[in-house]
């Protein structure tokens, strides 16, 4: 994911508060980062995390290298930050309606999200919003790009990721320092989404085995059931919404929906063979907030891929799609539609828990 922080040291329109908290987070994630082979390299270090870091300075490596993604100081420190999540993420919704409130600032643009690096006081945010009768959820991130503003550093809330996933991870956050539109999700999301996609086939091909390609592929098939889940529950609650009906028949068959998710949720699970790891989707209970926070991160793969066959080349790839990124929102989307050979929405990812972009 895209994280607000970059731009939130830019903005002066943001509280004071929140300011403060977003470059005092941001800063101590900085400087409480070493060089990865520093940590490599000290006695101190357990063997585990070094074989993790081994792992990701390869994979970055890899990405420069063979992807030709940038070459600057991210992925080259390692933070232990002594918590589950880098940021807590606040979405919020009217109680009726499955579209995010936004919050907009220079650089990031606007997203429909509020990022803390206190979960407490993502908390407090949320109860505000309650309050004032907002469905909200508030969501750990384990990860998110400021867009080459800072060096990225590798982190533990995401260095123990099987290495497939680790490299999905920093290809995906790699690519948004490619090419970023502001205010279009859409594109800079499917488009890092191609990258990683096409990055994690060419690595698996390189370094990988048939068990960790095996596991590649269970986590893609479980997070594609469990996102088709959620987009099956949205499109009943869209409809719902849109209907004629009075208020109080919708918020009796959002209750119902609700609970019907949970119930179908186990049965996926038992189908996995209890594999729990979308448990904490359902941490909090289950509002419209959640299923806002799945935004459509794979509507445009299908065109990036075709793109990149034609280039042939990662370079003339980044090229043909920075001129893309020139054309007018409207203009670039019809672009995409035709070289995709689709307008029909695909896969979709929970931004704040399901990996990086998350």
């Amino acid at each position: 994911m895209v994280a607000a922080a970059a731009a939130l040291m830019l903005s002066s329109c943001s509280s004071l508060s929140y300011y403060t908290q977003a470059a005092q987070g941001q800063l101590q994630l900085l400087t409480n980062a070493r060089p990865i082979d520093d940590w490599i390299a000290d006695s101190n270090t357990n063997v585990k995390l070094r074989h993790r870091l081994e792992s990701a300075r390869q994979i970055r490596r890899f990405a420069i290298q063979e992807m030709k993604l940038p070459d600057n100081g991210s992925y080259t420190n390692y933070t232990n930050l002594g918590r589950p999540y880098v940021l807590w993420n606040v979405v919020a919704t009217p109680e009726l309606s499955l579209k995010p409130i936004q919050w907009c600032f220079p650089v990031a643009g606007c997203v429909s999200y509020r990022g803390y690096y206190s979960k407490a006081e993502a908390q407090a945010y949320a109860r505000q919003l309650r309050a004032q009768g907002n469905d909200v959820e508030v969501g750990g991130v384990s990860a998110y790009s400021t867009l080459g503003w800072f060096s990225d550093p590798l982190m533990s809330t995401f260095i123990n990721y099987p290495d497939a996933e680790l490299a999905r991870l920093i290809f995906h956050e790699l690519a948004h320092q490619v090419v970023y539109v502001a205010g279009d999700s859409q594109f800079n999301e499917s488009f890092a989404s191609a990258v990683e996609q096409a990055g994690v086939e060419a690595w698996l091909e390189r370094f990988g085995n048939p068990q960790m390609s095996e596991a590649y592929e269970r986590y893609k098939t479980r997070k594609s059931d469990f996102l088709a889940l959620l987009l099956r529950y949205r499109g009943e609650l869209e409809r719902t919404y849109k209907s004629m009906e009075p208020d109080s028949v919708k918020r009796a068959a959002k209750a119902r929906l609700f609970l019907a998710l949970q119930d179908d949720y186990q049965v996926l699970k038992a189908n996995w063979g209890g594999y729990a790891g979308y448990d904490r989707f359902f941490a909090e209970p289950l509002s419209n907030a959640h299923l806002a926070s799945v935004a459509t991160y794979n509507d445009f793969v299908p065109a990036f891929r075709v793109l990149l066959r034609r280039e042939k080349t990662w370079r003339g790839f980044y090229k043909a799609v920075n001129q893309l990124a020139k054309l007018d929102k409207e203009e670039r989307h019809r672009v995409l539609k035709r070289l995709g050979g689709t307008t029909t929405p695909g896969t979709l990812v929970v931004q704040r828990t399901m990996g990086a972009s998350p």
